[in-house]
């Protein structure tokens, strides 16, 4: 993946995608596959927003069918069992445990047949991805971190995990492949008119400050929590708010789905890249969307509904990393926020502006394929979506399992420790033989980079050379998760701003200036 501000100046598309998180990745990625001229900007990084802090999830969203949504969760369960065939690198099963306590809000009884249902509306599934039943003896034997006080009974099922950010840069450069411009930290400054409607957007490089007019037949706004401002409005829907946690290790290699004793809302405790991924809340949230910060009360809430279920008492000094994000719904007069339908929405503007409101992460596959159709219909192109059962850009060929075993077993004689190198397949797929050959040309390059985290350099060096990284923080925020996986000391921050001026050919001033950036993260 290169950066090429040229490739888009002054240039007609069919479609311009203002918005680089899931929704305008997937679009881009659709669009180009039909034979549409694609380009895609995106005012920030690659899925810098609300697409790099989810919960790591693809799922079809158990706590809908208390709401009787089961068209969306039919939805997001075939989008689910798509996504484990045609990404099993980028998508993996992920077992959740409920546990049923004496005072549950949902007993035995309600979950079974809520599991029943679930398991039914996936379709046809293998029998090892069913719900599964235990004593609490048993549950408790599966999940030793749980506290057994008040314990009857426990439930599994079934759903899978992903690393958010690089699912959707995997797309981006899927796009890209195919002959999209794809472009980061281009801003649209305005848009350009002929006769009310719209014609294309004035685009301003947020790297070297060039401008340049970007000629399109339509746009496409894909743009999350900033999407009301390309349409020209104050508000575009209702804002929740959701902060996560990096924690300690508690868990093996499965899930915990809880109810929280003071509001009933669901939580997740979840195993990510080897440590505790703890979330979320669901606040309404009026501030600045520039600035996003975890609060205490937000914390608060968090530790005491897990310590209320864990042998272990997590306090702040507990935290490693942690972050917040936004989540655009349909305006609703709901009190509560986890009754308002994450039912997705396309509006068209009078001037042609086509918008994308609201949605999930699961489920933006499909949405996108709903705006090029309209995209493709507007157009008069006569092609069908292609992205439904096609196999991920990155995905290996052949049997992804004997792939897979080959890989581990290479890398392992490379000098990869086991761990590292299980996670290096997942991040990278079919492109893995590009680290590979790093380390081939220096052995020291599959040493971690931290000692705690399953990363190697040759992983890091190889992101920092081939994934469109402009500043320090995409490298270590969203294609390594390091800086909400790690505390780490000014001395190694230093070390590996020092790895990537190497990698991007930055100058000292350039190097300390990213440094600084970081360190204020």
């Amino acid at each position: 993946m290169q950066r090429d501000f040229s490739k888009i100046k002054d240039q007609h598309f069919d479609v311009l995608i203002c918005g680089g998180g899931i929704y305008g990745a997937w679009t881009a990625y659709d669009a180009a596959l039909r034979g549409l001229k694609v380009a895609i900007v995106d005012q920030g990084d690659w899925a810098c927003a609300t697409s790099s802090v989810s919960s790591k999830l693809i799922h079809g969203g158990l706590r809908y069918l208390e709401t009787l949504n089961f068209k969306l969760v039919r939805k997001t369960l075939a989008e689910r069992q798509m996504l484990l065939k045609t990404a099993q690198h980028r998508v993996w099963p992920l077992r959740f445990g409920i546990p049923v306590y004496k005072d549950s809000r949902l007993g035995s009884f309600r979950l079974n047949i809520g599991l029943i249902l679930y398991d039914w509306l996936a379709g046809t599934v293998p029998k090892d991805q069913h719900y599964r039943r235990y004593t609490r003896t048993e549950f408790s034997e599966r999940f030793p971190c749980l506290d057994g006080n008040g314990l009857i009974a426990g439930f599994s099922y079934l759903d899978a995990q992903t690393d958010d950010a690089r699912f959707v840069l995997e797309l981006i450069d899927g796009a890209q492949t195919i002959g999209a411009v794809c472009l980061n930290y281009c801003k649209v400054t305005g848009f350009l008119e002929h006769n009310g409607r719209l014609c294309g957007a004035e685009i301003q490089d947020q790297f070297s400050g060039e401008t340049t007019k970007v000629y399109a037949a339509r746009l496409v706004n894909a743009s999350g929590q900033w999407s009301a401002r390309l349409q020209n409005k104050s508000r575009c829907g209702r804002l929740s708010k959701g902060v996560h946690l990096i924690l300690p290790k508690v868990l093996g290699n499965e899930a915990l789905l809880l109810t929280a004793k003071t509001d009933g809302r669901v939580f997740f405790i979840i195993p990510w890249y080897g440590l505790t991924l703890l979330g979320t809340t669901d606040s309404d949230y009026n501030g600045d969307i520039n600035h996003l910060a975890v609060e205490a009360e937000e914390v608060n809430y968090l530790l005491s509904e897990a310590n209320r279920v864990l042998k272990v008492s997590w306090t702040e000094q507990d935290i490693i990393g942690r972050y917040a994000g936004l989540r655009v719904l349909k305006p609703s007069a709901e009190a509560s926020l986890s009754s308002i339908s994450r039912d997705w929405e396309l509006i068209t503007s009078k001037n042609g502006l086509i918008s994308s409101i609201g949605g999930k992460f699961t489920s933006a596959r499909e949405d996108a394929a709903c705006i090029v159709d309209t995209l493709c219909k507007n157009s008069g192109v006569n092609e069908s979506c292609k992205t439904f059962s096609k196999p991920f850009p990155w995905l290996p060929l052949g049997d992804y399992q004997q792939w897979a075993g080959a890989a581990l077993k290479k890398a392992v004689a490379l000098g990869i420790d086991t761990e590292s190198a299980h996670w290096l397949l997942r991040r990278h797929g079919n492109r893995v033989s590009g680290v590979f050959e790093l380390i081939e040309q220096d052995a020291e390059l599959a040493k971690r980079i931290l000692s705690a985290l399953p990363f190697i350099v040759a992983d890091l060096v190889f992101c920092a050379q081939h994934e469109m990284v402009v500043h320090l923080e995409d490298l270590l925020r969203r294609r390594l998760p390091l800086l909400i996986l790690s505390k780490m000391t000014p001395a190694e921050l230093q070390r590996l701003a020092e790895i990537a001026a190497k990698a991007l050919a930055w100058d000292d001033d350039v190097m300390n200036k990213e440094h600084e950036l970081c360190r204020q993260k």
